[in-house]
C-alpha cells in the first residue's frame, strides 16, 4: 500500500520521539487517525475533552523532554485545544497539535466548522503550518518538530482530510533534531558578573525553573559567596533541597527571608526566572544581573545592570572560578534566621491539625508530604492548592511539583497527573485539586482514568468555594461575591464511575485516608476532604496596598451584615496574624 500524507506525518513524529497522542477523533481527522492506527507506534489516548488531553500532554512533554502530540477535529475540536496549548507555551512544553481542517475545495467559503488556523492558534503556537499540498509534508512537519523542541513550546500542523489521504511525496522524511541548549554566557558577560559580585559582601540569588539542571552549581556558588538563595515556585524543587542557604519564596506564596534577601542585598543574581510579580522585586538601589536562555525574559520585570543570555548551569560553572570566596555571613545569617521563624509560624496549624476541625489544609498537605514516596510527582490546581503545596511539600531531585504556574489556568492538576502516570507508569502521581477545578474538567475524564486503570490519586480540597478568588477579592478591598457553590459527595460520584472514593471529614482520619489513597493501585482514587473554608495563607511580606485592601474588605463585610464571617476569619487564623 502506498503511504499517504498522514502516514508520512506520523512516521516523522515517531522518529522525533513522539510516543503518545491525546485527543478525540472526528470527521476531518478520520484519515489521520486511521494512519495512526496503521503506524502502531503511538499510543492514542482517547480522552473525553480535548482540553483535558492537552493538559495531560503538557506534563508528559515537560517532564520527559520528548515531543507529545495532541489532536482535535475541525472547528470545535481544535477550539478545545487552545487553553492547554497556551499553557504549553507558558510552561515550555514541546506539544505538537494535529488539527483537523476543512477540505481544500471549500476553504474560505464559510464551510461548516471552518476555522483559520493561522489566526486562531497565533496566540498559542510558536509555529503553525497548514498542509494544502502533499509537497509541503516534509517542511511543515519538520518545522513543527524542530521549533517545538528548540523553543520548548507548542506548534500546530493543520491537515485537511482530503490532503491527508493523498499519496505522500517521494524522498526522505528524516528530520535532523536540533541541540536545545545555548551553553554558557559569553566571556564579557562573565567578567562583568564577576566584577559586580566581587565588589560587595551582600549578594543574593533568586532562581527559577531555569535552574533545573544547575541546582548543584547554584548551591556551590551560594556557598562560596555566603549568599542567601530565594526561589520562585518553579525554582523551589531545584534550589530548596539540601541547601543551608535557602531562604524561601517571595510573592503572595511567600515565606521565609526571601523578600529581605532580594530587596536588601546590593547585587542580585536572577538565575533562570521570569518571576512576574514586580511589586515583590527590587526596582531601584539593587544591582540586578539576570541570566536566562530566553532573551525575551531579560529586563521585562526589573531594571537590569546586566542582561545575560545563557544556560544557568553552564554559566554558573564558568563563573565559579572567577568569583572570590567571601567570609562575611552576617547578611546570610539574618535571612536564614528569619526563614526559620517563618517556618515555625507556618507549622502551627500542622502541629494542631489532628485536633482542629474543620480539617486544616496545611495539616492535610503536611500529612501528604510525610506519606508520599520520595519520587512522588505532585500536581496542584491554580488556587489555594498551590499555596499549601508550596508551603508544606518537601521536594528534591526526584520529587517534583508541576502545575499551570505561568498561565494559571484552572483545572490542570488532574489531567497533569494523568499525563505523568502515562509517562511514568506505576510512579505516584498525586493531584491536589480545588473543588472548582475538579468539577470543571476532571470529572468527565475520571472515566478515562477508570477505563485505563490508571492509579492517579486526586485529593479534592472541598471548601465549596473558589477560595483563591475569594481571597483575591478581599485583598482588593471587595466584599467576596460569586465564589461559592454547592458540591456533591465527590467520593460517591467517583465510586459510581468505577474509581475508589474516600470521604474525609474528621482530622483524625486524614493520615489513614492518605495512606489508603496512596496504596491503592487498581485504578484512580478520589479523596474528598472537607477542609476549613476560612483557612488563610498570609505572605511573609505583603505590599501596603494588599494589607489596606484586606482591611477595607473586612470593614465592608461588617457593614454588609457579615460580621460573623469576619469573626471566623480572625478566630480561625489568629496564629498567622
Amino acid at each position: 500500500m502506498t503511504e499517504n500524507v498522514a502516514d508520512g506525518m506520523w512516521k516523522m513524529l515517531v522518529e522525533a520521539g513522539v510516543q503518545r497522542c491525546y485527543g478525540i477523533v472526528g470527521d476531518a481527522l478520520n484519515p489521520v487517525i486511521d494512519a495512526l492506527r496503521r503506524n502502531g507506534s503511538i499510543d492514542f489516548v482517547h480522552v473525553r475533552h480535548e482540553e483535558y488531553g492537552v493538559f495531560a500532554a503538557v506534563t508528559d512533554a515537560y517532564l520527559t523532554g520528548r515531543p507529545v502530540a495532541v489532536c482535535g477535529t475541525a472547528g470545535p475540536g481544535t477550539a478545545h485545544l487552545i487553553n492547554g496549548l497556551i499553557d504549553a507555551r507558558k510552561e515550555g512544553a514541546p506539544v505538537i497539535a494535529v488539527a483537523g481542517d476543512t477540505e481544500t475545495s471549500v476553504m474560505d467559503s464559510g464551510a461548516l466548522e471552518e476555522l483559520n488556523p493561522y489566526t486562531f492558534f497565533d496566540v498559542a503556537a510558536h509555529y503553525i503550518g497548514r498542509i494544502v499540498n502533499p509537497e509541503q509534508l516534509h517542511h511543515v512537519v519538520g518545522n513543527a518538530i524542530t521549533v517545538a523542541l528548540a523553543e520548548r513550546g507548542p506548534t500546530v500542523i493543520s491537515l485537511p482530510g482530503d490532503v491527508a489521504s493523498m499519496d505522500a511525496p517521494k524522498g526522505s522524511l528524516h528530520v535532523a533534531l536540533p541541540a536545545t541548549k545555548p551553553g554558557a554566557a559569553n566571556a564579557a558577560d562573565l567578567e562583568a558578573i564577576a566584577e559586580l559580585v566581587n565588589s560587595t559582601d551582600k549578594v543574593a540569588i533568586f532562581g527559577g525553573d531555569g535552574c533545573a539542571d544547575g541546582g548543584a552549581q547554584v548551591r556551590e556558588l551560594a556557598r562560596k559567596l555566603q549568599a542567601p538563595v530565594g526561589y520562585s515556585l518553579k525554582g523551589k524543587q531545584w534550589l530548596e533541597h539540601d541547601n543551608p542557604n535557602a531562604v524561601g519564596m517571595t510573592g503572595l506564596l511567600g515565606y521565609g527571608g526571601c523578600w529581605d534577601a532580594i530587596n536588601k542585598c546590593e547585587v542580585l543574581l536572577m538565575l533562570g526566572t521570569d518571576f512576574p510579580f514586580t511589586n515583590f522585586l527590587p526596582q531601584s538601589d539593587v544591582k540586578v544581573v539576570q541570566v536566562d536562555r530566553n532573551p525575551r525574559h531579560l529586563g521585562r520585570r526589573v531594571p537590569l545592570e546586566r542582561a545575560v543570555i545563557g544556560e544557568v548551569a553552564a554559566t554558573v560553572d564558568a563563573l565559579l572560578p572567577m568569583v572570590n570566596a567571601k567570609s562575611d555571613s552576617a547578611f546570610l545569617d539574618k535571612c536564614v534566621k528569619k526563614t526559620e521563624r517563618s517556618r515555625k509560624r507556618l507549622r502551627h496549624y500542622v502541629t494542631s491539625g489532628p485536633k482542629t476541625k474543620p480539617i486544616r489544609p496545611e495539616y492535610l498537605a503536611s500529612v501528604l508530604d510525610e506519606e508520599a514516596a520520595e519520587d512522588a510527582l505532585f500536581f496542584a490546581d491554580t488556587g489555594t492548592a498551590v499555596i499549601w503545596a508550596a508551603h508544606h511539600l518537601h521536594l528534591g531531585p526526584n520529587r517534583r511539583l508541576f502545575g499551570s504556574f505561568t498561565w494559571a489556568s484552572m483545572a490542570n492538576a488532574a489531567p497533569n497527573a494523568f499525563g505523568a502516570q502515562l509517562a511514568y507508569p506505576g510512579r505516584q502521581t498525586i493531584a491536589l485539586c480545588g473543588d472548582g477545578g475538579f468539577s470543571m474538567l476532571a470529572l468527565g475524564d475520571l472515566m478515562t482514568q477508570v477505563q485505563r486503570r490508571m492509579p492517579v490519586v486526586q485529593i479534592v480540597l472541598n471548601n465549596a468555594m473558589l477560595d483563591f478568588v475569594h481571597i483575591e477579592q478581599q485583598e482588593a478591598g471587595l466584599v467576596p461575591y460569586g465564589t461559592d457553590f454547592q458540591n456533591p459527595d465527590f467520593a460517591k460520584v467517583a465510586e459510581a464511575m468505577g474509581a475508589k472514593g474516600i470521604r474525609v471529614e474528621d482530622p483524625g482520619d486524614v493520615r489513614e485516608a492518605v495512606r489508603a489513597a496512596l496504596q491503592h493501585r487498581d485504578g484512580p482514587v478520589v479523596m474528598d476532604v472537607v477542609v476549613d473554608s476560612y483557612a488563610l495563607a498570609l505572605p511573609e511580606h505583603a505590599p501596603a496596598e494588599t494589607v489596606q485592601g484586606f482591611t477595607l474588605s473586612q470593614a465592608k463585610m461588617v457593614l454588609d451584615g457579615e460580621g460573623g464571617n469576619v469573626f471566623q476569619n480572625i478566630k480561625r487564623n489568629l496564629r498567622l496574624l
